[in-house]
């Protein structure tokens, strides 16, 4: 699954992913801007939102509402590190967290940030 988000202004984001966090960007297009990024195993795209775009209700901030988005990272310390020194807004701070999977429990490093249009990011790295 390659989620698309429908961004208000893109030149933040695209810094915010591109810049911020790391993603590599594999296509970049105009008319509207879009862009493929890559974070390791993990694909976003993000567009300028456009009359004609798919938007099915009023964008409001926060955008993505009820979902968050995990994205499994190498080396979570260096990113957290990397998003405090950019003075980047924590939704949660960097913890460890459990999950009962039914076979067994499952533990990794989280946190999540949101993005300049309120997207809920959640950062992880499995434990053990």
């Amino acid at each position: 699954m390659v989620p698309e988000l429908a961004v208000t202004d893109f030149a933040a984001s695209y810094a915010f992913y591109v810049e911020a966090i790391g993603f590599k960007v594999r296509i970049r297009r105009e008319n509207p801007d879009f862009a493929y990024l890559c974070y390791g195993q993990a694909q976003l795209m993000i567009e300028q939102a456009h009359d004609g775009g798919w938007l099915t209700a009023e964008m409001a901030y926060p955008l993505g509402r009820g979902i968050n988005l995990q994205i499994d990272v190498p080396d979570i310390e260096t990113l957290y590190s990397r998003l405090l020194r950019l003075s980047t807004p924590l939704f949660r701070p960097l913890r460890e967290n459990c999950y009962d999977t039914g076979e067994r429990v499952d533990c990794q490093k989280e946190f999540l940030v949101q993005d300049p249009d309120g997207y809920l990011l959640r950062f992880c790295q499995p434990v053990g």
